[in-house]
């Protein structure tokens, strides 16, 4: 061993316990992995209740309308109570997607130096906070940041919960928990519009009582002892963090004393150091985002995820209208909100459980996820050619649990063909792509292309041809070189706070300092 690394070594020698923490980590009594999937399922179904209620008849209303010979009929929920016009009520539908879209990349780079469970637990406190602030909102504006800040604490868990759920898995069963973990989407979307209904007497009670159901997630975040993410640093290492700062601290002290440094040179290295240290998170970060952007496999998977969302997006909008314009179906909402309930859960716990069926490896994710949207856009397809409403229904049924079928393997690949270090921000990237480029652009669009056709019919014909695309892009990825990269060594990642040769080099020159002066 060279001279400067003595110093790091007694250091590490020093502090044994420090050490052993890293290399084993035991887990928290509280913990069991079936545990923990059912308190992220119940934190995933609140975050989704919150999304269905919002849409709900009973908590988003109508504005006051008033006929032309002047009888009006007063206005109900929040587009009532604040007089929003449509626009304005479309605005607060997706409001949360801006403060999601800013925060996921965020929290994802935020694991790699504190604790991931910590941080779930901050995002579901300002969750929290931001329900309450909107049951005390006065205009559009203040309801508005308020919906964008539950963004904000919503992206802590998109990006961190299923990283969990993979390590904790059973091996035989990882894609099947996934499913199990995206089926809450669609339950949670349906919970809540029965929820908005049952609450509406009192708008200000619905913000209260979810906010309530989640506080006791929050805190849990921070009161029990928490999990430790693969691929990450254990809490524990912050010990030798402290170590290393206090000696450095010591070190420039001493430096100060016999070389004579004035305390200005030494704030302006601290301010140096500062600058610093933004500056490497930042480029951690560009550095992370470019082995994202050459991971052909992830870049594959996340291509056909925009395209499917692009369809199911505009499907989740504008299906009951065309449904009803179509069809003349009275009860269009419950009828197209009932069928994504059961496909939705079906299809997920079906999609998960036959790739762990299949043995779950990316190309044989792969290889469902072409072979499902496939099928499954040829039974919607079909369904829009009837003229039969019980015809459309049979085969759009089909075709939905088909599309939900994809929740698992998709995620599943996202996880998995990426280092442990990376799954954060690979669902954080996923998430946030699939949102700009897919859901939140495809509803104006149909919009427009049904302003320029007026034929619901055709508009949901050519919608509907978008899933095809998806399936081919899909089947690209089959035939990439892909593995496994989640078992991949992360040794780098586990010991991020070792102390550096600069930090060596201070070390040994307060010892030769000292030496210096005991010799005169």
């Amino acid at each position: 061993m060279s001279k400067k690394e003595e110093p790091v070594a007694s250091l590490e020698g020093s502090n044994p316990s420090v050490m052993n923490s890293v290399n084993e980590a035991s887990n928290p009594s509280w913990f069991t992995p079936l545990r923990l999937l059912i308190i992220f399922c119940v934190i995933h179904l609140i975050n989704y209740m919150d999304r269905g209620a919002m849409a709900s008849n009973g908590v988003n209303g109508h504005r006051t309308i008033c006929t032309a010979d002047g009888t009006c009929t007063a206005g109900s929920g929040i587009q009532g109570q604040f007089n929003l016009s449509n626009f304005e009520d479309g605005v607060l539908s997706s409001a949360f997607m801006v403060g999601l879209l800013l925060a996921c990349p965020i929290f994802a780079s935020l694991a790699k130096r504190a604790n991931p469970f910590r941080l779930i637990g901050v995002g579901l406190s300002v969750w929290t906070l931001a329900v309450v602030g909107c049951g005390f909102s006065i205009n559009f504006w203040s309801i508005a940041v308020c919906r964008m800040v539950v963004g904000v604490g919503e992206a802590s868990f998109i990006s961190l919960a299923a990283p969990f759920i993979d390590d904790n898995a059973p091996v035989e069963k990882k894609a099947g928990w996934l499913g199990i973990f995206y089926m809450c989407i669609p339950t949670g979307y349906a919970i809540g519009y029965l929820y908005g209904g049952f609450v509406s007497f009192y708008t200000f009670g619905y913000y209260l009582y979810k906010a309530i159901l989640m506080v006791s997630f929050a805190v849990l975040g921070f009161v029990i002892k928490p999990l430790q993410l693969n691929g990450f640093a254990p809490p524990e290492t912050t010990n030798a963090s402290i170590l290393v700062d206090a000696t450095s601290s010591s070190v420039k002290d001493d430096l100060q004393t016999k070389v004579a440094v004035s305390p200005e040179d030494f704030q302006e290295k601290s301010a140096e150091n500062s600058s610093n240290s933004v500056l490497s998170e930042v480029l951690r970060f560009m550095k992370d985002m470019k082995a994202l952007l050459v991971n052909m496999v992830f870049v594959v998977n996340v291509l056909g995820y925009v395209a499917y969302n692009f369809v199911m997006g505009a499907y989740s909008y504008w299906g009951p209208k065309a449904g009803y314009s179509i069809y003349q179906m009275k009860n269009a909402d419950m009828i197209f909100g009932g069928i994504t309930v059961a496909c939705g859960i079906f299809g997920s716990l079906a999609g998960g459980y036959i790739l762990d069926r299949l043995n779950n490896t990316i190309p044989n994710a792969f290889k469902l996820l072409s072979t499902a949207i496939l099928i499954g856009a040829a039974f919607c397809f079909g369904s829009f050619c009837f003229k039969s409403m019980y015809g459309f229904l049979v085969l759009f049924s089909i075709g939905e649990v088909l599309a939900f079928a994809i929740q698992g393997p998709v995620n599943f690949i996202c996880l998995h063909c990426v280092p442990p270090n990376l799954r954060p921000l690979s669902m954080a990237i996923s998430t946030v792509s699939i949102h700009i480029f897919g859901d939140v652009p495809s509803s104006p669009l149909v919009g427009i292309l049904q302003d320029h056709i007026n034929n619901w019919r055709t508009t949901s014909l050519i919608l509907t041809g978008f899933l095809v695309p998806a399936a081919i892009i899909w089947f690209i990825g089959v035939f990439l070189p892909s593995e496994d990269k989640s078992n991949e060594d992360c040794e780098k990642q586990v010991m991020p706070n070792r102390p550096t040769a600069g930090s060596a080099l201070e070390v040994e020159k307060v010892q030769q300092t000292n030496k210096a002066s005991a010799e005169a």
